[in-house]
């Protein structure tokens, strides 16, 4: 890489003020509301002719307040914000806990192909053979990789996998005259966890962590009893380490008639590597954006599938595909499932986001099984090669051992520094990196969690780490400037996060207008 230091001359010259506040391309871009004005409009209607209102005595009495703009200053107003945002596209995206991974333009591709960009849910199941057989083909990858016997495809997301998990669980121990009252949530685990279970009416009983980061089967099995319903999992969990007791934990769960709710979350860590049926889950939620690459948020409803075990299969929620003799069937109401199903009802209106249905599978079919286990093998290996490479600087609070897919950090070094957790990820922003995922997970003080995914290579790995260690090495010999204001050179300076949370300003409201003050004669 060719680096200059900039001279003196250039230092002086990023603090000067432009009339318009903009630096050559960095626009300083105004709100929608103060650009356009709501008395005028960028199209020219013409007068309607009279007609007999149909509102009721709705109709709207104040004008709408929304600014007018032309078409060009509109295009130009949202191009403008979206260069100022930060995704997968622009740079690496460390976020811990998250699988920020490449989204391939194959997969873009083949989900705009005629047939399935244009797909609509109301259309005759005989018009959509071929996106149901992609349904089928999806939920046959995701059981095989998982070693699970059913699948749900409609959940949009990763809580509303959990809450679709948990409702199965429910539903089963229901079917057995059971009204069970406790689920149990290891410390470490994601916070959708415990709201997932709260929202479901179970109380929550926490389950304490190791010293080394991991759960501990004794502890679970103290906290066992006919109103425990389940426990929720997440493995690997988010301390970036494999939970070593995991089939002791499962078969004490069982013993008593619980169930085993695994969060899928960090599943892209150990794809082909091992199969969560096999170690006693009973259900478990894949995010389809973190382990499968389809864009997160998915441009708008996104998959959160959910496999079942066995012993929950007949739960699970409609609409699901079945096999039959004479082709695929999707089957829509309860009295279509055939025996011994018995679905506990539907999640959502239609059958899931088609969009990412196809770019999930794309990436499937496109790696295979051993092109995913590569993947898996090469997101540990990078996480691994970050925490080796900053180990001599950052400190990991359970020592100096191997991790899975994300790298955890605590504050310990930054100790007598005058530099928090933080000071340190704002100024990450100024070196043109989003931060990694900061204060979580809870169990570790200060917690700094990275997680490269298999998408970075080598050269922008060491660019990434190079930039952290310059980072650390400052923190340490006290260059507490460089980090107190931080961010100086994006967009914004720092918020007030606290005050922002709690007296959050959500709607624009104009300034009101200054009396006009005469010059003094």
């Amino acid at each position: 890489m060719n680096q200059r230091t900039p001279s003196a001359d250039f230092a002086s010259a990023k603090e000067l003020i432009t009339f318009t506040s903009n630096r050559a391309l960095a626009v300083e871009e105004a709100l929608i509301f103060e650009i356009g004005r709501p008395d005028v409009a960028g199209v020219d209607l013409d007068e309607p002719e009279p007609f007999a209102s149909r509102l009721g005595g709705l109709e709207r009495q104040t004008p709408i307040g929304l600014p007018g703009l032309s078409e060009p200053e509109a295009m130009r107003h949202y191009v403008r914000l979206s260069q100022k945002n930060y995704g997968i596209d622009t740079g690496m995206f460390p976020l811990g806990s998250c699988t920020m991974k490449h989204n391939p333009r194959l997969n873009e591709r083949m989900a705009r192909l005629p047939g399935f960009g244009d797909v609509h849910p109301l259309q005759p199941a005989s018009s959509v053979q071929g996106a149901i057989e992609l349904m089928a083909e999806l939920s046959n990858w995701l059981l095989e990789l998982t070693g699970m016997r059913a699948a749900a495809l409609s959940p949009k997301a990763g809580a509303h996998g959990e809450l679709c998990g948990m409702m199965a669980i429910k539903a089963a121990l229901q079917a057995r005259g059971e009204s069970r009252s406790v689920v149990l949530v290891p410390e470490s685990a994601h916070g959708t966890n415990p709201a997932t279970a709260a929202l479901l009416g179970y109380r929550i009983v926490a389950v304490p962590s190791r010293k080394d980061g991991t759960v501990d089967a004794e502890e679970v099995r103290k906290r066992l009893g006919p109103e425990v319903a389940a426990l929720m999992l997440t493995n690997p969990n988010t301390c970036g380490l494999f939970e070593r007791d995991v089939i002791a934990i499962a078969e004490a769960l069982h013993a008593t008639g619980a169930y085993f709710y695994a969060d899928g979350a960090n599943f892209n860590a150990i794809v082909g590597k091992v199969r969560p049926g096999d170690l006693g889950v009973d259900a478990m939620h894949i995010n389809l954006h973190k382990t499968f690459s389809t864009p997160h948020g998915g441009g708008g409803p996104g998959a959160g599938p959910v496999v079942f075990s066995e012993s929950l299969a007949p739960f699970a929620p409609l609409p699901y595909v079945i096999f039959e003799k004479g082709g695929l069937r999707l089957v829509e109401h309860a009295s279509e499932a055939p025996a011994p199903a018995r679905p506990f009802g539907r999640l959502c209106a239609f059958h899931g986001q088609m969009g990412m249905f196809v770019r999930a599978l794309s990436y499937m079919l496109s790696h295979g099984g051993d092109g995913m286990r590569q993947a898996s093998e090469d997101a540990v290996l990078s996480a691994n090669y970050v925490r080796a490479s900053l180990q001599d600087l950052m400190s990991s609070p359970f020592g100096n051992r191997p991790c899975m897919h994300e790298a955890l950090f605590d504050d310990h070094w930054l100790e007598g520094a005058g530099v928090t957790t933080l000071d340190f990820a704002k100024a990450i922003i100024d070196e043109g990196y989003h931060p990694m995922t900061v204060y979580f997970p809870l169990v570790v003080h200060g917690a700094m969690l990275i997680e490269p995914t298999e998408s970075e290579s080598k050269a922008s790995l060491d660019l990434f780490i190079a930039a952290l260690r310059d980072l650390a090495m400052a923190a340490r010999r006290g260059d507490t400037a460089r980090f107190a204001g931080a961010p100086y050179h994006a967009p914004r300076r720092r918020l007030d996060e606290t005050r922002a949370a709690r007296q959050p300003v959500l709607r624009w409201r104009q300034a009101p207008a200054q009396p006009e003050t005469l010059p003094e004669q």
